[in-house]
């Protein structure tokens, strides 16, 4: 059978500013891991292709597909509060851009592929465990119905990288989204005072994922929107993302970049993992106040675009920033009256969901479990002291009212069973080191149906030992 990949490269029909031309390095034994079928078939490509010698070969970056343009896409950023005027595509390569069956175009990105002219002396690989993190969580992110980036392929390189504690094996991972573009990206052009780089970036960005807006403010507007949701629907699982950079935030309104990022088992708001986190600037309670942060960035960027009088421009993004704050609160409400089971709005809701929440962390109640119970009679077996959820639950009969059998069949449509727990994905990377993916495999199964009992992989419900604790989570550089 012969791959074939319809391509219609439209990034890197950008003026050169934009981007960088990059070839993937080859790789010594590439070994096939993982082909995501339902994604193949959604971009319009065939899954037992990709699985062939010649598929590994090209979701390794050791053969480029007819008609391919290799890039890697040049942009900045702010990290964790501190200007890099030049990131870019360090360890990651964008083959080209396709048009699925779903009638939505999308980018296809080799990651961990080599150096590019944005690597800043990395080597541009990356580990095993890094990819089949990022494959685990950001689809289990999709099934949880949480706008991100996807995950087509893994592959190993049959090569050993070098990282803090020595030889790890390589792998590459390949990344579908419908752009890469990043609030860093229009920083990046914003600071070199190209305004002409800057109204492409915009028109482009526009025509891809906001075709109803009309100009930067409009796109300021949409980014906005989707950012408030996007981190309230971030809330209402439990994500940390841990590294909220601004060249980690998707003007698309994605997820993007699956570092160090972790999910709560006992819930508490401070809860931080990353290991570079060390102030908790990227703490699960800091999320929405480090978005609107970075969206103020992306208004800065996008103000000598927005017409001649700068401080009329200044004062309509103002006024659209301000706006984050009840966009959010609205979307946080609708998320966890759900969580709650409500189907309506009535004064008090919020009360209400905040004595919960500060319950579970009085109670060290794990996040997930304690909301998914609520759907069954077993909620008050979460806390430490059942009796203290007596009260609270009280109350809340009295605002769920007779139908109660209907609140709870919200409950569960709205709250899964399932998350990519940190321990689980942990032993899953170590049995892949020893060579068993097994593991893996079995996460990624259970996680495509996070909403569904599946009584056989109940284990994976299960908060982590004491002695399986994931204290820290890292990057993947």
């Amino acid at each position: 059978m012969t791959l074939r990949f319809e391509f219609d490269n439209q990034y890197a029909a950008l003026p050169e500013q934009f981007y960088a031309p990059q070839r993937p390095t080859p790789v010594n034994a590439p070994t096939p891991i993982r082909v995501n079928h339902d994604l193949a078939i959604t971009l319009g490509l065939d899954p037992d292709a990709l699985e062939t010698p010649e598929g590994t070969a090209v979701l390794a970056g050791n053969k480029i597909p007819e008609n391919a343009t290799p890039i890697a896409q040049a942009y900045a950023g702010h990290q964790f509060g501190g200007w890099s005027p030049q990131l870019g595509d360090g360890r990651a390569v964008l083959l080209g851009e396709v048009n699925g069956t779903d009638g939505q175009h999308y980018d296809i990105q080799l990651k961990g592929s080599g150096p590019t002219p944005f690597s800043r002396n990395g080597d541009g690989r990356a580990w095993l465990g890094p990819v089949l993190r990022e494959y685990i969580v950001s689809e289990a992110m999709f099934a949880l119905g949480i706008p991100t980036t996807r995950a087509l392929a893994a592959v190993g390189t049959g090569e050993m990288i070098y990282r803090d504690g020595g030889p790890k094996p390589g792998a590459v991972l390949t990344r579908v989204a419908q752009s890469h573009i990043r609030v860093g990206t229009f920083q990046y052009f914003s600071a070199r005072n190209d305004g002409a780089s800057l109204r492409q970036l915009s028109e482009f960005t526009i025509r891809r994922h906001y075709p109803e807006a009309s100009g930067p403010l409009d796109l300021l507007k949409a980014v906005v929107s989707a950012q408030a949701k996007l981190v309230a629907q971030w809330m209402g699982v439990g994500f940390i993302h841990g590294v909220m950079n601004t060249d980690n935030t998707h003007v698309g309104g994605l997820t993007i970049d699956y570092g160090p990022c972790a999910f709560l088992d006992n819930y508490h708001p401070a809860t931080v993992y990353s290991s570079i986190d060390r102030g908790g600037r990227y703490a699960y309670q800091n999320q929405a106040d480090i978005m609107v942060w970075n969206l103020a960035q992306f208004a800065t960027a996008l103000i000598p675009i927005m017409g001649e009088d700068k401080d009329g421009a200044i004062e309509e993004a103002t006024d659209v920033l301000h706006g984050f704050a009840d966009q959010f609160k609205a979307e946080w409400l609708t998320v966890f009256r759900r969580k709650i089971g409500l189907r309506d709005a009535m004064d008090g809701d919020e009360a209400l969901i905040a004595r919960l929440l500060t319950l579970m962390a009085q109670q060290q109640a794990d996040f997930t479990n304690s909301f998914r119970a609520l759907g069954t009679d077993t909620a008050r077996d979460q806390f430490i002291d059942p009796a203290a959820f007596d009260a609270w639950e009280a109350d809340w009969r009295i605002r769920v009212g007779s139908d109660l059998s209907a609140a709870r069949a919200v409950i569960v449509a709205q709250n899964p069973a399932f998350i990519p727990r940190n321990h689980r994905i942990e032993q899953a990377i170590d049995s892949a080191v020893a060579g068993d993916f097994l593991p893996f495999e079995r996460l990624v199964q259970v996680l495509a149906q996070p909403y569904a009992d599946q009584p056989d992989a109940a284990d994976l419900k299960r908060p982590p030992a004491p002695n399986e604790v994931v204290q820290a989570t890292f990057c993947g550089t």
